[in-house]
């Protein structure tokens, strides 16, 4: 199958996540589509399986132009995708999740189930028991029962989304092998992701995305700094720096384990001083959000301890972390960090520490306007969190932190604001920091991480592979180490 995507557009309010994107996959071809979190890899992706329309563009497979309402459509086709996270149903067995989407009378064939999957899974040496329940299987193992159950519907265009995420290295080389034997067959693999070694390793033709457009297509060996500069553009002029001289250790890890289910960090220590700014860079998913989540009491260590002005507090709820001057502000705006239905004025309420048992609403509202006009948050008391921006929603929050933080661990904290949004959060959280604030934090954007650090821990695969001085460091070297590669 011959796959060719014309002049792709997709928005999704503000954000334009495909900007005229146009691709073309021959068949028997391993076609790489690389770059950064938030280029549009993706949802481009998406539109191709069905599980998203286009605002406008073409779909055209074989010469003939498609046009797909859901990812059944597209799978009749011959176009199906692995998704980052299986899309599988963990309490069914590997034999009842490998039926999903065949036709089937009112009993199932499970004898014919079982033959079926053990014939391909022997052809890529793919071991799968299928009475076991798939929760039972690692990640590695969804991924192959996903590929057999795709291939078993007569897919001929594979895409696979990030699909090296938390997998063992064996089950990479055996992933690998697969893909390339069925390129041999004649299908089109599609290979989605972040890492150029695996890049490098396996594709032919590489299409780089950045900020939704196509910035080039390569035929593949080139070198590796031509992929980093595509994917990451040119580095800017640097933002003038202002020094604050660290003080005592306010947060520590002291050989600190964590598990947040995809992977493990094992034996981290650090020491955060007042004043400090410590940006976590590294590929989603590869090992900041756990830490920044036991660092605030949100996920509990496996080992080791967290330490805050000199007190463990393992085992300590997220609210005794609040109380000692340590405050998580996650990228998820709406799901983890407001309330939606509740206003402005409800929301400053409950921040209020001990607000009593009686509630005086004036009060209430003068002081949601006093935060309003300081915090320049386009909104009134009454509106609700949901109906804000992005951009109003983080001020929001910044709003909500309490006056005499020592820490504050900040996910994403600009992701999909405007410029003007952008410099004013960061003029925020460098204020406080100033004034002795220590600041954790992670983004994918290199700029940011090199003009507001003091230091930048590079995560891969979970493990900090790097801790180094943000004046010291290019956005190219950057860009290396987050792709695994050492300089």
């Amino acid at each position: 199958m011959r796959v060719e995507l014309r002049n792709i557009h997709k928005r999704f309010g503000p954000v334009h996540a495909n900007d005229d994107v146009s691709l073309d996959v021959s068949a028997g071809e391993i076609h790489g589509l690389l770059g950064e979190n938030g280029a549009g890899k993706s949802t481009l992706m998406k539109i191709l399986s069905g599980f998203q329309p286009p605002d406008s563009g073409t779909i055209v497979l074989d010469g003939r132009a498609m046009q797909f309402a859901e990812p059944s459509q597209a799978i009749v086709q011959g176009v199906g995708m692995l998704h980052q996270d299986p899309l599988d149903f963990p309490p069914l067995s590997v034999v009842e999740n490998f039926l999903l989407g065949h036709a089937t009378a009112m009993l199932p064939d499970y004898g014919m189930a079982r033959r079926m999957l053990a014939e391909l899974g022997a052809r890529f040496d793919f071991s799968l028991p299928p009475d076991i329940p798939v929760s039972a299987l690692s990640v590695g193992e969804r991924q192959q029962l996903e590929i057999l159950r795709l291939l078993s519907l007569g897919v001929r265009t594979l895409i696979l989304d990030e699909p090296t995420t938390g997998i063992s290295a064996p089950q990479k080389v055996k992933l690998f092998q697969a893909l390339r034997k069925l390129a041999e067959e004649g299908r089109s693999i599609i290979f989605v992701t972040h890492k150029l070694e695996d890049a490098e390793d396996l594709c032919s033709r590489i299409t780089v995305m950045r900020a939704g457009r196509v910035v080039g297509t390569l035929d593949m060996p080139v070198p590796a700094g031509r992929l980093v500069a595509l994917m990451f553009g040119q580095a800017l002029p640097p933002a003038a720096r202002v020094t604050v001289p660290a003080g005592a250790a306010v947060l520590e890890l002291r050989g600190l384990a964590v598990d947040d289910g995809r992977l493990q960090l094992r034996d981290v220590n650090l020491a955060v001083h007042t004043g400090e700014a410590i940006g976590l860079a590294g590929l989603e998913g590869s090992g900041q959000r756990p830490l920044l989540r036991a660092c605030a009491g949100l996920a509990r260590p496996l080992a080791g301890q967290v330490v805050v002005g000199g007190r463990v507090m393992n085992g300590q709820p997220h609210r005794h972390y609040l109380r000692a001057g340590v405050a998580y502000l996650p990228a998820g705006r709406l799901e983890e960090g407001l309330i939606a239905g509740l206003s402005l004025s409800e929301h400053f309420l409950l921040a209020q520490p001990g607000p009593g048992l009686f509630v005086e609403w004036p009060r209430v509202r003068e002081r949601a306007l006093d935060k309003i006009r300081e915090y320049r948050i386009a909104g009134r008391p009454e509106s609700p969190v949901e109906a804000l921006s992005g951009g109003n929603q983080q001020r929001a929050l910044l709003a909500l932190l309490p006056p005499d933080l020592e820490v504050a661990l900040v996910e994403h904290p600009t992701r999909g604001l405007d410029l003007e949004s952008t410099r004013w959060i960061w003029g925020q959280l460098l204020e406080r920091r100033r004034q002795g604030m220590a600041l954790v934090f992670t983004s994918s954007d290199l700029d940011e991480l090199l003009e507001n650090s003091d230091r930048v821990l590079v995560f891969f695969a979970g493990q900090i592979i790097a801790d180094v001085e943000a004046v010291r460091t290019t956005a190219e070297q950057l860009g290396y180490l987050i792709a695994g590669k050492r300089l």
